[in-house]
């Protein structure tokens, strides 16, 4: 089975991004090592990781990631508990059809999705059948 293991990320301040990940997420660091020539530590997030690789951004102070994409079962307890801690969203939450979200910045200017899933939406998360496509929604 193939599944997505972790995202990697660059950071110009480790123990910042990595209390950003343990502290929002409930994050658990899995090693924090040097792995080729650099300070290298892993954060499990309920199953899925992020690497934080100790080396700044690289080009035009943006990160090569667009978003990472953190699933909830709780998105309003999820944000009230970030916005505890001082996170922003400046968009509030948004309704889709299959699922609710919310963007946010983590360090560094990552973008963040945090989103969850709508009852009848499990085909998003690889569970179930899309439903059928309304050709007249494509227009």
């Amino acid at each position: 089975m193939n599944r997505l293991d972790h995202a990697h990320l660059f950071s110009s301040d480790i123990e910042k991004t990595v209390e950003f990940f343990t502290t929002m997420f409930g994050g658990t660091i899995v090693y924090d090592t040097e792995l080729v020539g650099q300070r290298n530590v892993r954060v499990d997030i309920g199953g899925g990781a992020v690497h934080v690789y100790e080396q700044p951004p690289r080009g035009a102070g943006r990160p090569l990631i667009h978003h990472l994409g953190i699933r909830t079962d709780d998105l309003d307890a999820l944000v009230a508990h970030m916005r505890a801690q001082g996170a922003a969203f400046p968009r509030g939450i948004r309704e889709a059809p299959a699922f609710r979200y919310t963007m946010c910045e983590a360090p560094d200017g990552l973008l963040l999705e945090l989103y969850q899933v709508k009852p009848g939406g499990e085909w998003m998360v690889g569970a179930g059948e899309p439903p059928p496509q309304d050709p007249a929604a494509a227009l």
